[in-house]
């Protein structure tokens, strides 16, 4: 029980460390198209913020589920 709880904070961290790698490469990539997007982010309604945010969740939980 133990060993199966420690393969998934394992998991858990992995996946923490790919969401960071893949959410550094834009800024560090292309600086001021990350900006401009930022800004125009902040000019989304939040019906459509959330919408894009459900979708995103979903999708991941798909392929996670393919995956495993």
């Amino acid at each position: 029980m133990l060993v199966a709880g420690l393969e998934m904070l394992e998991d858990i961290g992995r996946a923490i460390a790919l969401m960071l790698i893949f959410e550094g490469i834009m800024p560090f990539t292309a600086p001021n198209r990350w900006r401009e997007m930022a800004k125009m982010l902040a000019s989304v309604n939040e019906r459509s913020m959330r919408l894009i945010g459900l979708f995103s969740m979903v999708i991941g939980l798909l392929l996670l589920w393919m995956w495993r």
